[in-house]
C-alpha cells in the first residue's frame, strides 16, 4: 500500500508539474501573439463526433450573418502553437468570430488556457464499445474546458451521457437541444435522404426546416447543434437555415 501511495503521489506531482508548464508555454504565446482572442467572440466545439461539421455549419451560418469569421477545424489533435497562431492570424484578418475544435488532446494539453471562450457546444459523445478509459478521459477533458467558465454553455439532451454534462452551465446562459420538449431548439423531425438530409426544427420559438447535402441521422443533431450556437448569438432562424444549406464538402 505504501508504495502505491507513493507512486501515486510522484504521478500526481509530475502531471502538475506538467500543467504548469503546458499553462507557462500558453502565456508566452498569448504575449507573443499579443493576446488575439480577446479581440473577437471564441466559439469552442467538443465531443468524440461531428466537432469538425458542427464547426463548418457555424462558420456558415455566421458568414450570412454577415460576420467576419475564421474557422479551425479538425477531428484530430490541434496543437497549442497552432491553435494561437491560428487566433492571432484571425486577429489580423479583423475576424469578430473564430470558431475552433476542441479534441480532449487539445484540451488536456491546456491549449485554451487563458482564452476568454464565448461559447462552448458538446455534439455527441460516442465512445468505443466498452472504452471506459476513452469515456473518462472526455468526461474529464469537458469539465476542464467547463472549468473555464465560458459565457455560453451548450449541450446535447440525446446523448447518452446528458445526465453527466448536464451539471455544467454557462456563466451567462445555458441551452439545450435534442428531441426533449423543453430544450431550447428541438428536433420536431426529420427526413433522411440518399443525398441530403431535412429536419425541422424549433429554435427558441421560431421554426424553421434546415437541410444539408450531407448524410446520415447524425447530421440531423450536427445542424441542431450549430443552429443553437448560432440562436446564443442571436442569429434569426432564416439566416441559420441559410447558412446550413451553405456547408458543402
Amino acid at each position: 500500500m505504501g508504495n502505491y501511495t507513493n507512486e501515486t503521489k510522484s504521478n500526481e506531482k509530475s502531471g502538475g508539474l506538467k500543467t504548469k508548464m503546458q499553462k507557462a508555454g500558453v502565456k508566452m504565446l498569448e504575449k507573443y501573439y499579443g493576446q488575439p482572442g480577446k479581440k473577437m467572440k471564441i466559439i469552442a466545439i467538443t465531443g468524440t463526433s461531428g466537432k469538425a461539421t458542427v464547426a463548418h455549419f457555424v462558420h456558415e451560418i455566421l458568414k450570412e450573418a454577415g460576420q467576419k469569421v475564421a474557422v479551425l477545424a479538425s477531428d484530430g489533435e490541434i496543437k497549442t502553437r497552432t491553435l494561437h497562431k491560428f487566433l492571432a492570424d484571425a486577429a489580423k484578418a479583423g475576424a469578430t468570430h473564430a470558431v475552433v475544435t476542441a479534441p480532449a488532446t487539445t484540451i488536456h494539453s491546456n491549449a485554451f488556457f487563458g482564452l476568454p471562450i464565448e461559447v462552448v457546444a458538446l455534439t455527441d459523445f460516442v465512445p468505443a464499445a466498452g472504452n471506459t478509459a476513452e469515456a473518462d478521459e472526455y468526461l474529464s477533458s469537458s469539465k476542464t474546458l467547463m472549468a473555464m467558465r465560458p459565457n455560453v454553455v451548450i449541450l446535447n439532451s440525446d446523448d447518452g451521457y446528458y445526465h453527466e454534462f448536464s451539471q455544467y452551465s454557462g456563466a451567462k446562459e445555458t441551452y439545450v437541444y435534442g428531441s426533449d420538449f423543453a430544450a431550447a431548439v428541438k428536433i420536431e423531425g426529420f427526413k433522411l435522404y440518399k443525398k441530403g438530409v431535412e429536419a425541422k426544427l424549433a429554435i427558441l420559438g421560431s421554426r424553421a426546416t434546415v437541410a444539408s447535402f450531407l448524410t446520415g441521422e447524425p447530421v440531423v443533431h450536427y445542424m441542431a447543434c450549430a443552429a443553437t450556437v448560432a440562436a446564443a448569438l442571436n442569429i434569426r432562424a432564416e439566416v441559420i437555415a441559410d447558412g446550413i444549406a451553405n456547408y458543402v464538402i
